[in-house]
């Protein structure tokens, strides 16, 4: 009877063993090779596959991206500051009723001033009287810190540097430059006493006065953009023979939007605009 029970216990073991797949002990494990045709389909398949997961993952990550950029721009104007304008430059000047439209300068009602219309003229030609001393305009200094601050706007740092000067301040800056360079460099890039724009209060110097301003961002924004705050840029580039100066880069001249728009529109200098000179008599 045990001898029985022990038989029936080895043979149901050896059953339970070959249902399992246990590989015996000296025995080589059997390889699954699936036909050329279903090995290809699984291959697309699975590049399909990966395609597909690739494909959405990309649009996951543009929409997480374009969610984040949209969050980071909300939450730029929640804490007060803009979000990014397009830098687009102006070329119609704006109505008096605009917001935008910066008025002509004070105009000074005496002798041994020119003007052209509203238009004050200071340059080789037409001089100014030495004791003729305005200050700085307070609409161009009004303007131009507008100016100033939609520049930052834009991650562009504009600032004053130099405003009004008067006659006999301007003769100091002049003789030294004299006494340095002579009188014919001198002339190129400093106006005698009475013949500097800066003694009619209405031009203005920003940031470094020399030519390294011109290779800046800000430089290029403050050509293309001071028209709009009813600026010029005065000395132009390529103008040298007509307003008797060098270029400078980093010289602006107030006018009002209403001429300053059209002079930039014309691509003409104040001189050429006016069809007047700027020449020493002697």
């Amino acid at each position: 009877m045990k001898r029985s029970i022990l038989i029936t216990l080895v043979i149901a073991a050896a059953l339970s063993c070959t249902a399992c797949g246990t590989i015996v002990e000296g025995t080589e494990p059997s390889r699954r090779k699936f036909p050329t045709e279903a090995t290809n389909e699984t291959a697309e398949a699975t590049d399909l596959t990966t395609e597909a997961y690739q494909e959405e993952s990309e649009e996951i990550t543009t929409e997480e991206t374009t969610t984040e950029e949209e969050t980071t721009t909300e939450d730029a104007v929640a804490a007060g500051g803009e979000a990014p304008t397009e830098d687009i430059i102006k070329t119609e000047a704006p109505s008096p009723e605009d917001p935008d439209y910066a008025p002509v300068p004070a105009k000074y009602e005496r002798e041994g001033i020119t003007y052209i219309g509203d238009t004050l003229i200071a340059n080789k030609t037409y001089s100014l009287p030495a004791d003729f001393a305005p200050g700085l305009d307070k609409t161009c200094e009004n303007q131009f810190y507008k100016m100033t601050q939609d520049a930052a706007k834009r991650g562009l740092y504009i600032y004053f540097a130099s405003g009004f000067r008067s006659y006999d301040y301007q003769a100091q800056i002049y003789n030294n430059y004299v006494a340095r360079d002579g009188q014919a460099l001198a002339d190129t890039y400093s106006a005698r006493p009475g013949y500097s724009e800066h003694q009619s209060g209405l031009a203005i110097d920003v940031n470094s006065i020399d030519d390294s301003f011109s290779i800046t961002p800000e430089a290029k924004w403050l050509a293309d953009h001071c028209h709009e705050y009813g600026f010029i840029l005065r000395y132009p580039q390529g103008k040298e023979n007509i307003t008797g100066y060098q270029y400078e880069s980093w010289h602006v001249r107030y006018v009002g939007t209403d001429l300053s728009y059209a002079i930039y529109n014309s691509g003409l200098t104040l001189e050429e605009y006016f069809k007047i000179n700027s020449q020493y008599e002697e």
